[in-house]
Protein backbone atom coordinates (compact mmCIF):
# COMPACT_ATOMS: atom_id res chain seq x y z
CA UNK A 1 0.00 0.00 0.00
CA UNK A 2 1.35 3.32 -1.07
CA UNK A 3 1.85 5.59 1.94
CA UNK A 4 2.85 9.11 -0.02
CA UNK A 5 1.68 9.17 -3.10
CA UNK A 6 -2.18 9.73 -3.53
CA UNK A 7 -4.72 10.16 -6.80
CA UNK A 8 -2.28 13.01 -8.11
CA UNK A 9 1.07 12.50 -6.82
CA UNK A 10 2.50 13.48 -3.75
CA UNK A 11 1.31 16.51 -2.06
CA UNK A 12 1.93 17.90 1.37
CA UNK A 13 2.69 21.35 3.31
CA UNK A 14 5.61 22.98 1.24
CA UNK A 15 8.66 22.42 3.37
CA UNK A 16 7.60 19.84 5.41
CA UNK A 17 7.97 15.88 5.19
CA UNK A 18 7.91 14.52 2.68
CA UNK A 19 8.44 18.22 0.56
CA UNK A 20 11.02 18.85 2.66
CA UNK A 21 14.25 19.70 0.77
CA UNK A 22 16.14 16.61 1.90
CA UNK A 23 13.46 14.12 0.72
CA UNK A 24 12.83 16.04 -2.36
CA UNK A 25 16.17 15.34 -3.07
CA UNK A 26 16.39 12.12 -1.74
CA UNK A 27 13.46 11.69 -4.48
CA UNK A 28 15.01 13.37 -7.72
CA UNK A 29 18.12 10.47 -6.73
CA UNK A 30 15.53 7.51 -6.75
CA UNK A 31 14.20 8.63 -9.93
CA UNK A 32 17.46 9.05 -11.70
CA UNK A 33 18.65 5.44 -10.60
CA UNK A 34 15.25 3.99 -11.03
CA UNK A 35 15.72 4.95 -15.07
CA UNK A 36 18.71 4.10 -15.21
CA UNK A 37 17.59 0.15 -14.03
CA UNK A 38 14.69 0.64 -16.59
CA UNK A 39 16.98 1.23 -19.24
CA UNK A 40 16.13 4.40 -19.91
CA UNK A 41 18.38 7.76 -19.64
CA UNK A 42 18.36 10.19 -16.80
CA UNK A 43 17.14 12.96 -18.55
CA UNK A 44 14.09 14.57 -17.14
CA UNK A 45 12.15 17.77 -18.09
CA UNK A 46 11.10 19.73 -15.00
CA UNK A 47 7.91 22.18 -14.37
CA UNK A 48 6.03 23.96 -12.03
CA UNK A 49 3.05 26.57 -11.04
CA UNK A 50 3.58 30.01 -9.47
CA UNK A 51 3.44 29.03 -5.55
CA UNK A 52 6.18 30.91 -3.74
CA UNK A 53 7.98 27.06 -2.56
CA UNK A 54 8.08 26.28 -6.63
CA UNK A 55 11.60 27.23 -7.15
CA UNK A 56 13.03 26.16 -4.06
CA UNK A 57 11.31 22.31 -4.77
CA UNK A 58 13.00 22.78 -8.09
CA UNK A 59 16.30 23.28 -6.71
CA UNK A 60 16.20 20.38 -4.56
CA UNK A 61 15.15 18.02 -6.74
CA UNK A 62 17.43 19.20 -9.70
CA UNK A 63 20.16 18.24 -7.42
CA UNK A 64 19.55 15.26 -6.86
CA UNK A 65 18.52 14.55 -9.96
CA UNK A 66 21.98 15.32 -11.28
CA UNK A 67 23.77 14.19 -7.88
CA UNK A 68 22.77 10.96 -9.33
CA UNK A 69 24.03 11.28 -13.03
CA UNK A 70 20.64 12.84 -14.36
CA UNK A 71 20.34 15.52 -16.67
CA UNK A 72 17.78 18.00 -16.38
CA UNK A 73 15.76 20.73 -18.27
CA UNK A 74 13.39 23.69 -16.76
CA UNK A 75 9.90 24.63 -18.65
CA UNK A 76 9.43 27.00 -15.95
CA UNK A 77 5.87 27.92 -15.02
CA UNK A 78 3.78 25.94 -17.16
CA UNK A 79 0.40 24.00 -16.88
CA UNK A 80 0.86 20.08 -15.97
CA UNK A 81 -0.29 19.06 -19.61
CA UNK A 82 2.79 20.86 -20.82
CA UNK A 83 4.98 18.46 -19.32
CA UNK A 84 3.21 15.61 -20.28
CA UNK A 85 3.09 17.03 -23.66
CA UNK A 86 7.20 18.27 -23.90
CA UNK A 87 8.92 15.09 -22.48
CA UNK A 88 7.17 13.02 -25.07
CA UNK A 89 7.65 15.66 -27.77
CA UNK A 90 11.42 15.93 -27.20
CA UNK A 91 12.58 12.92 -26.11
CA UNK A 92 12.64 12.63 -22.37
CA UNK A 93 12.75 9.87 -20.24
CA UNK A 94 10.59 11.84 -17.56
CA UNK A 95 8.66 14.83 -16.72
CA UNK A 96 8.21 15.94 -12.93
CA UNK A 97 5.26 19.07 -12.32
CA UNK A 98 5.84 20.79 -9.04
CA UNK A 99 2.32 21.71 -8.23
CA UNK A 100 -0.38 20.83 -5.53
CA UNK A 101 -3.30 22.18 -8.41
CA UNK A 102 -6.23 23.22 -6.53
CA UNK A 103 -4.71 23.33 -3.44
CA UNK A 104 -3.93 26.83 -1.30
CA UNK A 105 -0.76 28.19 -1.97
CA UNK A 106 0.86 26.73 1.22
CA UNK A 107 0.52 23.30 -0.33
CA UNK A 108 2.80 21.53 -3.49
CA UNK A 109 2.99 18.71 -4.07
CA UNK A 110 5.37 16.46 -7.31
CA UNK A 111 3.69 14.71 -10.11
CA UNK A 112 5.94 12.21 -12.50
CA UNK A 113 5.25 11.89 -15.89
CA UNK A 114 6.71 8.88 -17.60
CA UNK A 115 8.41 9.48 -21.37
CA UNK A 116 5.05 8.28 -22.89
CA UNK A 117 3.59 10.84 -21.74
CA UNK A 118 1.25 9.03 -18.98
CA UNK A 119 1.36 9.71 -15.19
CA UNK A 120 4.09 6.45 -13.77
CA UNK A 121 2.78 3.60 -12.66
CA UNK A 122 2.07 2.48 -9.22
CA UNK A 123 5.01 -0.09 -9.23
CA UNK A 124 7.04 3.09 -10.00
CA UNK A 125 5.60 5.42 -6.91
CA UNK A 126 6.40 2.47 -4.45
CA UNK A 127 9.90 2.11 -5.74
CA UNK A 128 9.93 6.12 -5.23
CA UNK A 129 8.47 5.79 -1.80
CA UNK A 130 10.65 3.04 -0.18
CA UNK A 131 13.55 6.15 -1.45
CA UNK A 132 12.38 8.59 0.02
CA UNK A 133 11.56 6.39 3.61
CA UNK A 134 14.55 4.42 4.01
CA UNK A 135 16.19 7.91 5.22
CA UNK A 136 19.66 6.64 2.98
CA UNK A 137 22.06 8.98 1.79
CA UNK A 138 21.01 11.96 -0.37
CA UNK A 139 22.63 12.04 -3.77
CA UNK A 140 23.44 15.85 -4.20
CA UNK A 141 25.37 17.95 -7.26
CA UNK A 142 25.64 21.04 -4.84
CA UNK A 143 24.50 24.28 -5.75
CA UNK A 144 23.84 24.81 -9.38
CA UNK A 145 21.44 26.93 -11.17
CA UNK A 146 18.36 26.64 -13.05
CA UNK A 147 17.68 28.22 -15.86
CA UNK A 148 14.61 28.24 -17.77
CA UNK A 149 13.83 27.61 -21.25
CA UNK A 150 11.14 29.82 -23.02
CA UNK A 151 11.00 27.40 -26.00
CA UNK A 152 9.46 24.77 -23.48
CA UNK A 153 6.26 26.84 -23.50
CA UNK A 154 6.45 28.50 -26.83
CA UNK A 155 6.78 24.93 -27.84
CA UNK A 156 3.68 24.03 -25.95
CA UNK A 157 1.29 26.94 -26.68
CA UNK A 158 1.97 26.30 -30.89
CA UNK A 159 1.04 22.71 -30.35
CA UNK A 160 -2.34 23.71 -29.24
CA UNK A 161 -2.98 25.50 -31.71
CA UNK A 162 -1.81 22.52 -33.61
CA UNK A 163 -4.15 20.67 -32.36
CA UNK A 164 -7.57 22.95 -32.37
CA UNK A 165 -9.64 24.27 -35.96
CA UNK A 166 -12.17 26.69 -34.89
CA UNK A 167 -14.34 27.93 -38.05
CA UNK A 168 -17.96 29.31 -37.63
CA UNK A 169 -18.93 33.00 -36.82
CA UNK A 170 -18.13 36.29 -38.77
CA UNK A 171 -16.62 37.62 -35.25
CA UNK A 172 -14.16 36.40 -32.89
CA UNK A 173 -16.13 34.56 -30.15
CA UNK A 174 -15.57 36.37 -26.57
CA UNK A 175 -14.23 34.87 -24.02
CA UNK A 176 -13.18 35.64 -19.99
CA UNK A 177 -10.73 33.28 -18.73
CA UNK A 178 -9.77 33.41 -15.05
CA UNK A 179 -6.51 31.98 -14.87
CA UNK A 180 -6.01 31.28 -10.87
CA UNK A 181 -3.13 33.13 -10.58
CA UNK A 182 -2.00 29.91 -11.65
CA UNK A 183 0.14 27.75 -14.34
CA UNK A 184 -1.96 29.25 -16.89
CA UNK A 185 -1.57 32.54 -16.43
CA UNK A 186 0.33 33.03 -19.66
CA UNK A 187 -0.05 30.19 -21.61
CA UNK A 188 -4.26 30.18 -21.70
CA UNK A 189 -4.26 33.82 -23.10
CA UNK A 190 -1.71 32.99 -25.33
CA UNK A 191 -3.68 30.58 -26.87
CA UNK A 192 -6.42 31.76 -26.88
CA UNK A 193 -5.64 34.66 -29.33
CA UNK A 194 -3.34 32.50 -31.35
CA UNK A 195 -6.51 30.66 -31.81
CA UNK A 196 -8.14 33.92 -33.26
CA UNK A 197 -10.37 34.68 -29.77
CA UNK A 198 -11.44 37.45 -28.10
CA UNK A 199 -9.61 37.31 -24.37
CA UNK A 200 -10.51 39.02 -21.87
CA UNK A 201 -8.08 37.80 -19.55
CA UNK A 202 -8.09 38.20 -15.54
CA UNK A 203 -6.87 36.34 -11.96
CA UNK A 204 -3.67 36.09 -14.48
CA UNK A 205 -0.79 38.20 -12.13
CA UNK A 206 0.38 35.99 -9.90
CA UNK A 207 2.57 36.44 -6.56
CA UNK A 208 3.58 32.98 -5.43
CA UNK A 209 0.32 32.99 -2.70
CA UNK A 210 -2.54 34.41 -4.65
CA UNK A 211 -2.71 31.05 -6.64
CA UNK A 212 -6.65 29.66 -6.49
CA UNK A 213 -7.18 32.61 -3.92
CA UNK A 214 -10.70 33.48 -4.60
CA UNK A 215 -10.32 32.19 -7.92
CA UNK A 216 -10.07 29.95 -10.59
CA UNK A 217 -12.09 26.55 -10.65
CA UNK A 218 -12.99 26.38 -6.96
CA UNK A 219 -14.11 30.00 -7.04
CA UNK A 220 -15.87 30.76 -10.60
CA UNK A 221 -18.93 33.02 -9.70
CA UNK A 222 -16.70 36.43 -10.15
CA UNK A 223 -15.73 35.04 -13.72
CA UNK A 224 -19.47 34.38 -13.87
CA UNK A 225 -20.20 38.16 -13.08
CA UNK A 226 -17.50 38.84 -15.54
CA UNK A 227 -18.81 37.21 -18.30
CA UNK A 228 -22.18 39.20 -17.78
CA UNK A 229 -20.37 42.71 -17.27
CA UNK A 230 -18.58 41.93 -20.67
CA UNK A 231 -21.16 40.22 -22.80
CA UNK A 232 -18.96 37.11 -23.28
CA UNK A 233 -20.37 34.42 -24.92
CA UNK A 234 -18.12 32.45 -22.80
CA UNK A 235 -15.94 31.64 -19.07
CA UNK A 236 -13.31 29.39 -18.15
CA UNK A 237 -12.00 28.84 -15.08
CA UNK A 238 -8.87 27.27 -14.88
CA UNK A 239 -7.54 25.53 -11.52
CA UNK A 240 -3.77 26.51 -10.44
CA UNK A 241 -1.82 24.19 -12.53
CA UNK A 242 -4.59 24.67 -15.44
CA UNK A 243 -5.10 20.79 -16.07
CA UNK A 244 -8.67 21.55 -15.52
CA UNK A 245 -11.79 23.68 -17.01
CA UNK A 246 -14.89 24.76 -15.67
CA UNK A 247 -17.46 26.83 -17.48
CA UNK A 248 -19.56 29.98 -17.35
CA UNK A 249 -22.21 30.33 -20.54
CA UNK A 250 -23.15 33.54 -21.94
CA UNK A 251 -26.25 34.14 -19.41
CA UNK A 252 -23.64 33.71 -16.25
CA UNK A 253 -24.73 29.85 -15.62
CA UNK A 254 -21.68 28.02 -14.06
CA UNK A 255 -21.15 24.58 -15.53
CA UNK A 256 -18.99 21.43 -14.72
CA UNK A 257 -16.82 18.85 -16.29
CA UNK A 258 -20.28 17.13 -16.54
CA UNK A 259 -21.23 19.48 -18.99
CA UNK A 260 -18.14 18.85 -20.85
CA UNK A 261 -18.53 15.28 -21.46
CA UNK A 262 -22.23 15.77 -22.91
CA UNK A 263 -21.03 18.52 -25.35
CA UNK A 264 -17.85 17.20 -26.61
CA UNK A 265 -19.64 13.49 -26.21
CA UNK A 266 -22.41 14.41 -28.48
CA UNK A 267 -20.31 16.45 -30.69
CA UNK A 268 -17.44 13.38 -31.29
CA UNK A 269 -20.21 10.94 -31.89
CA UNK A 270 -21.96 12.82 -34.22
CA UNK A 271 -18.66 13.54 -36.20
CA UNK A 272 -17.71 9.56 -35.93
CA UNK A 273 -14.84 10.18 -33.49
CA UNK A 274 -15.98 8.75 -30.86
CA UNK A 275 -14.28 5.80 -30.07
CA UNK A 276 -15.79 2.45 -28.03
CA UNK A 277 -19.41 3.96 -27.96
CA UNK A 278 -18.38 5.09 -24.49
CA UNK A 279 -18.05 7.98 -22.33
CA UNK A 280 -15.94 7.62 -19.04
CA UNK A 281 -16.92 9.24 -15.78
CA UNK A 282 -16.48 8.88 -12.33
CA UNK A 283 -18.99 8.71 -8.97
CA UNK A 284 -18.95 12.00 -8.96
CA UNK A 285 -20.77 12.75 -12.12
CA UNK A 286 -24.47 13.77 -12.14
CA UNK A 287 -27.03 10.77 -12.49
CA UNK A 288 -28.40 13.36 -15.08
CA UNK A 289 -25.64 13.16 -17.21
CA UNK A 290 -25.72 9.15 -17.27
CA UNK A 291 -29.41 9.55 -18.53
CA UNK A 292 -28.21 11.84 -21.19
CA UNK A 293 -25.23 9.85 -22.36
CA UNK A 294 -27.17 6.68 -22.34
CA UNK A 295 -30.18 8.75 -24.41
CA UNK A 296 -27.86 9.00 -27.00
CA UNK A 297 -26.92 5.07 -27.16
CA UNK A 298 -23.54 5.29 -25.69
CA UNK A 299 -22.05 2.96 -22.76
CA UNK A 300 -21.42 5.16 -19.95
CA UNK A 301 -18.66 3.75 -17.40
CA UNK A 302 -18.11 4.98 -14.00
CA UNK A 303 -15.04 4.46 -11.85
CA UNK A 304 -13.31 5.65 -8.65
CA UNK A 305 -12.80 9.59 -8.17
CA UNK A 306 -9.15 10.15 -9.89
CA UNK A 307 -7.97 11.01 -13.59
CA UNK A 308 -5.77 7.94 -13.42
CA UNK A 309 -8.53 5.72 -13.25
CA UNK A 310 -10.34 7.43 -15.85
CA UNK A 311 -7.51 7.29 -18.07
CA UNK A 312 -6.87 3.30 -16.91
CA UNK A 313 -10.92 2.21 -18.16
CA UNK A 314 -10.12 4.98 -21.41
CA UNK A 315 -7.47 2.52 -21.82
CA UNK A 316 -9.24 -0.53 -21.16
CA UNK A 317 -12.26 0.30 -23.41
CA UNK A 318 -10.28 1.78 -26.29
CA UNK A 319 -12.41 4.88 -25.41
CA UNK A 320 -10.94 8.50 -26.14
CA UNK A 321 -13.35 10.89 -24.04
CA UNK A 322 -13.75 10.46 -20.11
CA UNK A 323 -13.38 13.04 -17.63
CA UNK A 324 -14.26 14.32 -13.68
CA UNK A 325 -17.13 16.64 -12.60
CA UNK A 326 -14.45 18.79 -10.84
CA UNK A 327 -13.14 19.57 -15.31
CA UNK A 328 -10.43 17.61 -15.63
CA UNK A 329 -11.72 16.22 -19.23
CA UNK A 330 -9.30 13.49 -21.32
CA UNK A 331 -9.20 13.09 -24.89
CA UNK A 332 -7.09 10.64 -25.54
CA UNK A 333 -6.28 11.20 -29.36
CA UNK A 334 -5.16 14.68 -28.26
CA UNK A 335 -3.62 14.17 -25.04
CA UNK A 336 -2.01 12.03 -22.26
CA UNK A 337 -3.61 13.65 -19.40
CA UNK A 338 -6.03 16.19 -18.60
CA UNK A 339 -5.60 19.43 -20.35
CA UNK A 340 -7.84 22.38 -19.10
CA UNK A 341 -6.45 24.89 -22.29
CA UNK A 342 -6.82 21.86 -24.86
CA UNK A 343 -10.50 21.38 -23.74
CA UNK A 344 -11.42 24.78 -23.86
CA UNK A 345 -10.58 25.24 -27.37
CA UNK A 346 -12.19 22.20 -28.46
CA UNK A 347 -15.65 23.45 -26.75
CA UNK A 348 -15.22 26.51 -28.28
CA UNK A 349 -14.71 24.54 -31.83
CA UNK A 350 -18.38 23.11 -31.11
CA UNK A 351 -19.75 26.58 -30.39
CA UNK A 352 -18.24 27.55 -33.19
CA UNK A 353 -18.95 25.03 -35.76
CA UNK A 354 -22.58 24.39 -34.55
CA UNK A 355 -23.07 28.58 -34.56
CA UNK A 356 -24.92 27.94 -30.89
CA UNK A 357 -23.97 29.35 -27.79
CA UNK A 358 -22.83 27.11 -24.84
CA UNK A 359 -26.57 27.05 -23.01
CA UNK A 360 -28.45 25.62 -26.28
CA UNK A 361 -25.61 23.37 -26.50
CA UNK A 362 -26.48 21.70 -22.97
CA UNK A 363 -30.03 21.68 -22.95
CA UNK A 364 -30.20 17.87 -23.74
CA UNK A 365 -28.13 17.19 -20.35
CA UNK A 366 -30.74 17.62 -16.93
CA UNK A 367 -29.16 18.19 -13.80
CA UNK A 368 -30.33 16.12 -10.67
CA UNK A 369 -29.80 18.13 -7.80
CA UNK A 370 -26.81 17.20 -5.95
CA UNK A 371 -24.94 18.01 -2.79
CA UNK A 372 -21.07 17.53 -1.87
CA UNK A 373 -19.54 18.48 1.15
CA UNK A 374 -16.48 18.20 2.19
CA UNK A 375 -15.81 17.25 6.55
CA UNK A 376 -12.16 17.72 7.29
CA UNK A 377 -10.90 14.86 9.20
CA UNK A 378 -7.90 14.12 11.07
CA UNK A 379 -7.73 10.89 10.17
CA UNK A 380 -8.80 8.03 7.74
CA UNK A 381 -10.16 5.10 9.18
CA UNK A 382 -12.23 2.49 7.88
CA UNK A 383 -15.93 4.18 8.26
CA UNK A 384 -17.36 0.91 9.24
CA UNK A 385 -16.29 0.76 12.26
CA UNK A 386 -18.69 3.42 13.46
CA UNK A 387 -22.09 2.53 13.97
CA UNK A 388 -23.47 6.24 13.49
CA UNK A 389 -22.01 6.73 10.20
CA UNK A 390 -22.76 3.20 8.85
CA UNK A 391 -26.72 3.70 10.12
CA UNK A 392 -26.71 7.50 8.64
CA UNK A 393 -25.41 5.52 5.46
CA UNK A 394 -27.65 3.21 5.49
CA UNK A 395 -30.62 5.37 6.02
CA UNK A 396 -29.66 7.41 2.60
CA UNK A 397 -29.10 4.51 1.14
CA UNK A 398 -33.22 3.40 1.36
CA UNK A 399 -34.42 6.85 0.31
CA UNK A 400 -32.34 7.15 -2.77
CA UNK A 401 -33.11 3.33 -3.80
CA UNK A 402 -34.02 3.18 -7.34
CA UNK A 403 -34.29 7.15 -7.57
CA UNK A 404 -30.73 8.81 -6.78
CA UNK A 405 -27.10 7.93 -5.96
CA UNK A 406 -24.42 8.34 -2.88
CA UNK A 407 -20.95 8.60 -2.29
CA UNK A 408 -18.82 8.69 0.64
CA UNK A 409 -15.12 8.32 -0.05
CA UNK A 410 -11.91 10.21 1.53
CA UNK A 411 -10.42 12.27 -0.65
CA UNK A 412 -6.99 11.22 -1.49
CA UNK A 413 -5.40 14.82 -2.06
CA UNK A 414 -6.15 16.39 1.47
CA UNK A 415 -7.40 15.52 4.63
CA UNK A 416 -11.46 15.16 3.84
CA UNK A 417 -13.91 12.76 4.09
CA UNK A 418 -16.40 14.30 0.91
CA UNK A 419 -20.44 12.99 0.97
CA UNK A 420 -21.75 13.22 -2.17
CA UNK A 421 -26.05 12.41 -2.25
CA UNK A 422 -27.97 13.25 -5.59
CA UNK A 423 -31.79 12.46 -6.32
CA UNK A 424 -34.64 13.58 -7.37
CA UNK A 425 -36.09 15.88 -4.13
CA UNK A 426 -32.87 18.84 -3.41
CA UNK A 427 -34.71 19.43 0.15
CA UNK A 428 -34.12 15.16 0.67
CA UNK A 429 -30.69 14.97 -1.13
CA UNK A 430 -29.65 18.25 1.42
CA UNK A 431 -31.21 16.51 4.78
CA UNK A 432 -29.65 13.26 4.29
CA UNK A 433 -25.94 14.61 3.24
CA UNK A 434 -25.70 16.46 6.74
CA UNK A 435 -26.48 13.42 8.43
CA UNK A 436 -24.00 11.52 7.23
CA UNK A 437 -21.48 14.64 7.11
CA UNK A 438 -22.35 15.68 11.03
CA UNK A 439 -22.13 11.67 12.11
CA UNK A 440 -18.58 11.73 10.24
CA UNK A 441 -17.72 15.13 12.33
CA UNK A 442 -18.27 13.58 15.19
CA UNK A 443 -16.14 10.48 15.02
CA UNK A 444 -13.36 12.10 12.92
CA UNK A 445 -12.67 15.78 12.86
Amino acid sequence: MKRLFGTDGLRAVAGEFPLDVPSVRRLGGALAKLLGEEGLPPRVLLGRDTRESGEEIEKAVTRGLRGAGGETASAGVVPTAAVAYLVKRWGFSAGIVISASHNPYRDNGIKIFSGEGFKIPDLWEARLEEAILDGGPVADAGESGVETDPLFLESYVRSLAERSSLEGPARPLKVVLDCAHGAGSKAAPEAMRKAGLEVISTADAPDGRNINAGCGALHPERLAAAVIEHRADLGVAYDGDADRALWVDEGGRILTGDHTLYVLGRAMLEANRLKAGAVVATTMSNLGLQKAVEALGLRFERTKVGDKYVLERMLDLGANLGGERSGHTILLDEATTGDGILTSLKMIEVMAARRMPLSALVEGYVEYPQVLLNVPVSTKPDLGRFPEIVSAIREAEGVLRGTGRLDVRYSGTEPLARVMVEGEDAAEVERLARRISEAIARRLS
